[in-house]
């Protein structure tokens, strides 16, 4: 296993930390600390993003995208998140979507919706699972209970289908413009038999955003409510088979969750990010700031402190890119979802730390070692609960 990157691979990581200094940290504080949910985000770091490709990096060639590999996407997005978590979320939500239309939709849908996506550096994706009564049920539903899971519904009439319901807590729904919806279109079954998924444009007829959510963490990736009364989606819009939509890679077809070809690697190479923005700040601040006349550094609390930051941080790094580098090269393991619910534990000690490292400063004054953590404790429910834990276990039989 050869972990030496190539000339093209080093390039996209330098143009990475570049836009990650000089464009995503100058503003990140900032944007953060502004009070209304809707008010943090910021289009022009999105247009200046896209425009080096930050938002197409996993867009095939053929439909007019960079077509990097599993270990590009690693690097980009942790010398991003390096530099502010929820922005590189904002990007990488791109790519993961764009991983599914590759994967999952028919040559004519690609067609059809890549090519605007690919020219609008305001075009974002995302994608509508979570409901109000139905989270983690989704995500390990009971077998043969056809009332858990998702309650939104879709109905044939035609050659439309119409959905009614709502989801919420979703990625990039007050900015997207066009989201994959998964719906319940045979009630009678069990989530993984009676599911569909749809492709919803913005502009959908019946479907509108409700309220934008007011997080502690990840101040400026916009979540959202979804709301679907007769929302009229087409035919054409149905991806992959009908009643065909939970499906993991490995399992026969190909993966519409979005986690066994990306989404668990997306938040293990994000959480890195982190640590190496916490490992850095930390150190500078144990060697130039002093304590009854001695700098941080040399009390040896802090050392220990630091090295235990360091060796976890380097421990997530080999995983990440074992979990790239098998991506790559087409291997399916378990490596991906052990690798996220690893990530859950270093991301939440590493800035622990760091917030120990900085003392009562870190613990209730500094903004930079505060936002570290309320980012941080994201990761509890995203990649690190129970029922994530019970899932990748399940994998493992």
């Amino acid at each position: 296993m050869d972990f030496a990157l190539s000339n093209e691979q080093r390039d996209w990581q330098m143009t990475a930390r570049k836009f990650a200094d000089e464009e995503i940290r100058p503003i990140s504080l900032a944007r953060d600390a502004i009070p209304t949910a809707r008010e943090t985000f910021d289009w022009e770091i999105v247009k200046k993003g896209s425009k080096l490709g930050f938002r197409t990096l996993a867009v095939p060639k053929e439909y007019g995208g960079h077509g990097t590999d599993f270990v590009t996407q690693a690097l980009v997005m942790a010398e991003l998140a390096r530099a502010d978590s929820a922005m590189s979320k904002t990007f990488s939500q791109n790519w993961k979507w764009s991983h599914l239309i590759s994967h999952a939709c028919s040559d004519e849908q690609k067609a059809r919706f890549l090519k605007p996506f690919v020219a609008d550096d305001t075009f974002l994706l995302g994608k509508g699972i979570s409901e109000p009564g139905a989270g983690s049920d989704n995500r390990l539903p009971p077998e043969d209970d056809p009332k858990s899971g998702l309650k939104l519904r879709a109905e044939r009439k035609g050659d439309d289908w119409i959905l009614n319901g709502e989801k919420c807590f979703i990625a990039n729904a007050p900015v997207g413009k066009l989201f994959f919806i998964d719906a319940r279109t045979d009630p009678s079954a069990p989530l993984r038999q009676g599911t569909t998924m749809f492709l919803v444009p913005r502009d959908t007829p019946g479907f509108r955003i409700g309220k934008v959510f007011n997080k502690s963490g990840w101040r400026f990736y916009q979540n959202g409510e979804m709301i679907f009364e007769n929302a009229r989606v087409p035919q054409a819009n149905v991806v992959g088979q009908v009643n065909g939509a939970v499906r993991k890679a490995g399992g026969g077809g190909e993966d519409t969750t979005g986690g066994d070809i990306f989404g668990d690697l997306e938040l293990c190479a994000n959480a890195l990010g982190i640590c190496d923005d916490a490992c850095q700040v930390a150190m500078r601040h144990a060697r130039t700031v002093k304590q009854g006349g001695r700098y941080l550094f040399e009390q040896q609390i802090v050392q220990l402190h630091i090295n235990k930051m360091y060796m976890l941080t380097e421990a997530l790094r080999s995983f990440v890119l074992r979990v790239a580098w098998e991506h790559d090269k087409k291997i399916r393991s378990c490596n991906a979802g052990l690798a996220m619910n690893f990530s859950t534990d270093v991301v939440q000690q590493v800035t622990e730390l760091y917030m120990d490292v900085r003392g009562v400063e870190g613990c209730s004054m500094d903004h930079h070692a505060d936002k570290l953590a309320r980012d941080a404790i994201i990761w509890s429910h995203l990649a690190g609960d129970s029922v994530q834990r019970m899932k990748v276990a399940r994998r493992l039989s």
